[in-house]
């Protein structure tokens, strides 16, 4: 039996931003992406490269006043994505894990696809700014893709000097943790959890 294709598309509309996304959680690493924040899109390019994710994001929103809305709500619709693309999370692993070096930046994130959302977020950056983002607005991003795929998540950052590579090794990590928690374990029979749902 072919297993089911775990792939979404999200459309976001609203007065600020215009997203159109799509994610293939079997993917291969390929993606296509335009955020109109540079910084971002190479954080996202290395996120499904990384977790071997094919990820499309066509953005479009007003950072001619700052890039909050941008990069929440493409943390909704990214949520969302993945949401929609685990479906009820039958037979996958549930839990990821990833420590992950980049040059003198080292950062740990654990995760649970649990239903339930949540975020630990221990990352103070050597620096306020990543070229001409705010480095707060990456709490922002990851905050509201917890909220959106229910996914309880811990990052923590244990070393770094350079904020380029403390981000990089953050998204690296949350990658290999995410395809961690979405592969499929024969042992797992419905979904892992004595409640018999995930959420």
């Amino acid at each position: 039996m072919e297993a089911e294709k775990r792939q979404s598309a999200i459309t976001r509309e609203t007065r600020e931003t215009s997203i159109n996304l799509t994610i293939n959680i079997d993917g291969t690493g390929k993606s296509d992406i335009s955020t109109g924040i540079g910084f971002l899109d190479h954080m996202l390019e290395l996120f499904a490269k990384h977790g071997f994710f094919d990820l499309t994001i066509a953005e479009k929103g007003d950072i001619h006043v700052d890039y909050h809305h941008s990069m929440e709500d493409l943390g909704l619709a990214l949520g969302a994505a993945i949401a929609q693309a685990l479906g009820n999370k039958a037979g996958i692993r549930r839990y990821g894990s990833c420590l992950l070096p980049m040059d003198e930046a080292l950062a740990e994130v654990a995760l649970d696809l649990s239903g339930r959302p949540y975020l630990v977020y221990n990352a103070e950056m050597p620096a306020a700014q990543v070229g001409d983002i705010d480095v707060r607005l990456f709490h922002e991003f990851f905050q509201a893709l917890c909220v959106k795929s229910g996914m309880n998540l811990h990052i923590r950052l244990l070393a770094g000097a350079e904020t380029h590579h403390c981000l990089e090794a953050i998204f690296k990590a949350f990658a290999k943790a995410l395809d961690m928690a979405t592969q499929y374990d024969a042992r797992v029979q419905g979904v892992l959890s004595t409640k018999g749902c995930l959420d």
